[in-house]
């Protein structure tokens, strides 16, 4: 049973009394009117006050002053805007007047003066060993007046994890921080590429990793099969945000040139665009398929998205500008500019299973020329192409990675090595000099250019999985380079007192190399367990 409301009490005031007959006054009550309370009588405070307006000579004056240069903003990111989803790039506009200060970037990106004189390449395999190389110039290289040719040596071999190393970075500028991952454990491995010892191991993720990328010297982030992004500051490997958005195993994650934004791709078949600005998710959109790779080019005006032997290409509008269909499947890709500069044309390499690196080179369609997309030329889709100029070939098994180092040679001039691994055990390096010269964009591709390795080095009959490659010793300046040196000193011998040092094997011997559980690896030896296993994003390998 519901109770009614209970009644308002009345307030009540006596007024005038009259006699009754027996004598007594009768007094009499009559409703007491309202009067209004003390707190309802103040009048509340004015909050806001009214700003003078501005004199209309000082706008005049304003007006005036030289405009500040315009400026590139950043992504916008991916917006929903009724069910659809988009990507915007703002054009070049100048800066408009703010008094909020700008969010600083998670990651600031800063270019290096100076190209490495040697270099340094990491590979994994899945044997849990990890092969450290050391490129360097003979003294005679220039003597003859050939273009130099460097000399591989190897300065460790060991295992690194317990399981197969499916991904290795190796931070950009400096090339002190490795980092290596495994899938089958849940830990990022850090090691001192200078003093070759091991830093440590980070735990933040619950599942097996499955990329990591250095986007600048100070910055580390990693991918896993929980779902996670997160990222690391590598002064005190404190993590500065953990981004989450994927439902299911992230793939790969690319940063944009500018470091103020990244795209990532996963099994839950979308392509998730994060802020770096605001270190938080600034969108997603459906592609229908689950993409393996997500790269960007070396201007930050476009991007490609990789999925089996296709290879999709997007403008930063989310427009797709071409679709490259490969002749076998693809292991890797990558942008690159032919002499390592921004300004130098701009290639994209792809690795697959058809033993060699292709070369493709940008043109323009044949078909939009005839008139046949005309509807999707105005629109912005297929208004580019590619060609294939080269090939890298010396591989006797498919290509599983390929990493790419600006280069001074000792002559003082700068290229691009490009180094490739296979699952033939092989290590090949290239020069991106031999490519050809860049053709016009509407001519015929000709026959394309066959290219040898310039240096080779041989495993043995590993099956290598990962590849990154490194910074060696910087142009010598007086100074700087000791101190840097000095501080590595005092870290190492900080660090001695709390940490158990892994040995780093000597391999500067072809001698039996040990596996993860301290046995001999044979050229006879097959490894079942190991073909079994998964591949890089853990694309099965058959």
């Amino acid at each position: 049973m519901v109770k009614p409301p209970p009644k308002k009490k009345q307030r009540f005031e006596k007024t005038q009394s009259s006699q009754k007959p027996n004598g007594k006054a009768k007094t009499k009550f009559s409703k007491a009117k309202k009067t209004p309370r003390d707190d309802k009588e103040k009048k509340p405070v004015q909050v806001f006050e009214r700003v003078a307006q501005p004199d209309p000579s000082q706008k005049r004056r304003d007006d005036r002053r030289p405009s500040k240069p315009t400026q590139l903003k950043s992504l916008r990111g991916i917006v929903k805007e009724k069910g659809k989803a988009r990507a915007e790039l703002s054009a070049l506009e100048p800066p408009k007047a703010s008094s909020k200060p700008k969010p600083a970037a998670l990651i600031q990106t800063e270019e290096h003066p100076h190209k490495p004189t040697t270099f340094k390449i990491i590979a994994g395999s899945y044997e849990k060993l990890l092969y450290g190389l050391e490129g360097t110039f003979p003294p005679s290289s220039t003597s003859d007046g050939a273009r130099p040719k460097p000399i591989l040596t190897p300065i460790f071999i060991f295992p690194a994890h317990v399981g197969s190393v499916r991904s290795v970075a190796a931070s950009p500028s400096n090339g002190k921080w490795l980092a290596t991952g495994s899938s089958a454990d849940e830990v990022v491995r850090v090691w001192n590429l200078r003093q070759r010892k091991e830093v440590g191991g980070l735990f933040q993720h619950t599942g097996s990793i499955t990329h990591l990328n250095f986007p600048s010297p100070h910055h580390l982030l990693s991918c896993s099969e929980d779902g996670t992004i997160v990222l690391y500051r590598t002064k005190d490997w404190a993590v500065l945000r953990t981004f989450k958005g994927h439902k299911g195993k992230v793939n790969c994650v690319a940063v944009h040139p500018s470091g103020k934004v990244a795209l990532s791709v996963g099994n839950d078949r979308t392509i998730r665009m994060w802020d770096f600005m605001r270190g938080k998710s600034a969108g997603s959109t459906k592609i229908y398929k689950e993409a393996e790779l997500v790269r960007w080019s070396t201007t930050g005006t476009k991007f490609a998205v990789q999925t089996l032997n296709t290879i999709d290409v997007f403008s930063t509008s989310m427009t797709l500008l071409c679709q490259i269909t490969h002749t076998a499947r693809i292991q890797d890709l990558r942008f690159v500019s032919r002499s390592g500069t921004s300004t130098d044309s701009e290639v994209l390499l792809v690795a697959g299973e058809d033993k060699k690196v292709a070369v493709y080179e940008e043109g323009k369609p044949n078909t939009i020329a005839n008139g046949d997309n005309a509807e999707e030329a105005e629109n912005g889709a297929h208004t580019i192409a590619y060609k294939v100029i080269s090939h890298f070939i010396g591989h006797d098994s498919r290509v599983k990675a390929l990493a790419t180092l600006p280069v001074t040679l000792p002559s003082e001039s700068q290229t691009t090595y490009l180094t490739t691994i296979g699952s033939d055990g092989k290590i090949h390096l290239y020069d991106l000099f031999e490519l050809p010269p860049p053709s016009d964009a509407t001519s015929v591709a000709p026959e394309p250019l066959q290219i040898l390795p310039i240096a080779t080095y041989d495993t043995k009959g590993s099956r290598l999985t990962s590849l990154t490659m490194a910074d060696g010793a910087p142009p010598h300046t007086a100074g700087k380079r000791k101190r840097d040196d000095e501080e590595d000193d005092d870290e190492d011998e900080e660090d001695d007192d709390e940490d158990e040092e892994v040995e780093w094997t000597d391999a500067s011997s072809d001698e039996e190399r040990p596996n993860g559980d301290g046995e001999g690896v044979g050229d006879d030896e097959e490894d079942d367990e190991a073909d079994s296993g998964d591949g890089w994003g853990g694309v099965s390998d058959e």
